[in-house]
């Protein structure tokens, strides 16, 4: 098989495990072999165990996730706005993959996966400390420690979301404004703004 061939079929597997995963959490290889129109050994070629197809598709939902928050805060220069723009993208991003998390949990571990964000995290805390040095942001904590606070509640949120304990289509308001004020925007500053990024346009 050639490489560009071995390409195509390990992203079709990945596509269909993800969509199989989120259907059903305990579907087996030989059902993502099935759906994915593969022979078994195929998928075992390119994945070990099931535990590393889930392990390359946390990798995958994590790299989509960074470019996304990367992509929010690009040219962004209040910090708080940089925030509320990088959390609303990242969640529109997570909120796909947020029952693989709880999946991912199982097998990849929260460590891992922490692993995995350590890139993120830093980005995030360098933004944080960019507000914390121009007062737009007050905190008891160093920036790399809220950068910490900031994953865990959004890993919260998710499970909160999850569990059916918050709406869906309000998570990701709910979010950006959970980081602003967790960072010590006023909470009727952090509402505003969220609220004016993601008030729909008219034409």
């Amino acid at each position: 098989m050639t490489s560009g061939r071995a390409d195509v079929n390990r992203r079709r597997i990945e596509q269909v495990a993800l969509a199989e995963l989120l259907r059903d959490p305990d579907a087996s290889m030989d059902q993502i072999a099935r759906a994915a129109g593969v022979v078994r050994r195929t998928v075992y070629g390119h994945f070990p165990s099931r535990d590393a197809l889930i392990a390359a598709l946390v990798d995958s939902a994590v790299e989509t996730v960074a470019r996304a928050h990367a992509s929010g805060r690009e040219g962004v220069d209040d910090p708080a706005e940089a925030l509320a723009r990088a959390t609303l993208a990242a969640w529109e991003i997570a909120d796909r993959y947020r029952l693989l998390v709880a999946l991912a949990q199982r097998s990849v571990t929260m460590e891992g996966i922490r692993e995995r964000l350590a890139p993120v995290r830093k980005e995030c805390a360098d933004l944080l400390q960019r507000g914390l040095d121009q007062g737009v942001f007050v905190s008891p904590l160093p920036a790399a420690a809220l950068a910490y606070v900031h994953e865990q509640v959004l890993f919260g949120l998710m499970e909160a979301v999850n569990a059916g304990a918050l709406a869906a289509d309000r998570a990701g308001r709910s979010a950006a404004a959970t980081m602003l004020i967790s960072a010590g925007v006023p909470a009727e500053r952090a509402t505003e703004l969220v609220e004016s990024l993601t008030r729909p346009t008219t034409a």
